[in-house]
Order: C-alpha cells, then structure tokens, then sequence
C-alpha cells in the first residue's frame, strides 16, 4: 500500500510497524480484544439456545481452536471456586460424597480464565 502526500502524490513506499504510532497499536489491540470477548459471549450465547448437537459440537470445536474450552467437571471433587451447585443427589457411597454427578450446564474457561462456571449437581452423603 503506497502512502501519499498531502497534495496526493505517491511517497513511494510501503508502511511499516514504525510508522504505526505506539497509541494506536494499543487502541488496535484493545479493540480486537474487545471484539474477540463479544465473539465468543455470542457464541456461548447461540451454544445456550443450540437445538442440534451438530451445531453444539461445531461451535465448541470453534471456540476451542481459540483457546476457550468447555468444563464438564463430571466425576471430578466439587469445587466452589470453579462450579456452581445446582443440586445435589443423595448416596450411601462416603466415596461419592462431594464429586461432581453431572453438569447442568456447560461452563467455559478462556485458556486459564474463567468465563462462566458449569451449574453442576454434586453427591451427598444421605444422612441416616
């Protein structure tokens, strides 16, 4: 691409990352950010309201191409931090006691940050 001069004739050369001013490279970068972030709560959005297994299983392959995974912690030790209960099932097994039974619904972590915590039901210890 050519840069031209005020009165429109050619410089005659190309533009550089030099010639970007360092300002505009954080307005850029904050901008695509910004843009990405939309991106993909509109896609967890669409992944909400999916009817098809199909389309659930293509936009989470998306989504994962770009480093942003889904959680189903089944089997895995409840943990506050990273799920939220949704419900609980009652068991007789201790070892059970505070594993996660299954995943309401999907959460989803962008590389090692936490976009939304699966809704998960955990096992109880039954009380005698």
């Amino acid at each position: 691409m050519a840069w031209f001069r005020k009165d429109g004739t050619d410089r005659g050369s190309v533009a550089s990352d030099t010639d970007v001013h360092p300002l505009q490279q954080v307005t850029d970068l904050e901008r695509a950010l910004a843009d990405r972030h939309a991106l993909i709560q509109m896609c967890l959005y669409a992944l909400d309201r999916a009817r098809s297994g199909g389309v659930v299983e293509r936009l989470e392959e998306g989504l994962a191409a770009i480093g942003v995974q889904a959680l189903r912690p089944d089997g895995e030790r409840f943990d506050p931090a990273r799920h939220e209960a949704g419900g609980a099932v009652p068991t007789e097994d201790p070892a059970l006691d505070g594993i996660v039974a299954e995943t309401e619904v999907t959460g989803f972590a962008d590389h090692d940050r936490l976009l939304r915590a699966p809704i998960v039901t955990v096992y109880a210890k039954k009380n005698p």
